[in-house]
């Protein structure tokens, strides 16, 4: 007896995004981790679904709500949902239920829009059980603990985050501000360096022209010998001219 349409069809599709996966390419900003957002996983499931002819039906079992305060003191809704996510198969109608929490806040009226949305993602990458990247024997290879922390990619680039970097060290008015920009990007430079060293040799070049062009400055304010001399002159010519008044 052939087995239900359903299973046939998750097999599948399981199958094809083992492959290569779904990488976390984005990162939160707040609390510094990456995620794969919504819109990656809709863009490689939704074409899979439909080439195995598989419907997923949402259906919100329980819902709760409580208010609470960020720190501007601004009203937050907090959502908590459990849904139900029904696959059907088009070809027998054979279907198979999954289910799968969402949590979300928000300062208006999204929070429940929000916590389907995280419901939606958890229930799929564990249906179909979704990698960050494609399949590989894990004893290919064993891993050495190094103690050097990785560091995501910027959300904007590399190419992007170094632009901005150079924008940001033409503005500064003096070696510790550089420095300080240096010091506050410190371990991305650090990642930078060895992933792009074209990059790195790149923004290497914008710091050391800022440097170079704050020290021309200084030295075109800066008086010369003979000025400094001559100021001295003057200052000597007037005291002995105010001596005499004394006297």
């Amino acid at each position: 007896m052939a087995a239900p349409s359903v299973f046939a069809a998750i097999n599948a599709i399981s199958a094809e995004l083992a492959e290569h996966g779904i990488a976390k390419i984005h990162v939160n900003e707040t609390d510094e981790y990456p995620y794969r957002s919504i819109d990656d996983i809709l863009d490689r499931l939704s074409p899979l679904l439909a080439r195995h002819r598989l419907c997923v039906f949402p259906r919100a079992l329980e819902r709760t709500e409580t208010q609470c305060k960020d720190e501007g003191n601004r009203s937050l809704f907090h959502v908590s949902l459990k849904v139900a996510f029904t696959l059907t198969s088009v070809d027998d109608g054979s279907s198979q239920t999954v289910k799968a929490y969402g949590e979300a806040l928000d300062a208006s009226d999204k929070a429940t829009a929000k916590a389907m949305t995280a419901a939606y993602k958890s229930a799929m990458i564990q249906t179909f059980c979704i990698p960050l990247a494609g399949s590989e024997d894990p004893d290919r290879a064993s891993p050495k603990v190094s103690s050097r922390t990785h560091v995501a990619e910027p959300i904007q680039g590399w190419e992007q985050w170094v632009r901005d970097i150079e924008d940001i060290v033409s503005l500064c008015e003096s070696e510790q501000a550089i420095t300080l920009v240096q010091d506050r990007n410190r371990q991305l430079l650090t990642a930078l360096s060895r992933e792009r060293a074209e990059l790195y040799r790149q923004i290497g070049e914008a710091f050391g022209s800022r440097r170079e062009t704050l020290l021309a400055r200084a030295a075109a304010t800066r008086p010369s010998r003979k000025q400094r001399a001559k100021s001295g002159a003057s200052q000597s010519h007037a005291s002995k001219q105010r001596e005499k008044e004394d006297a």
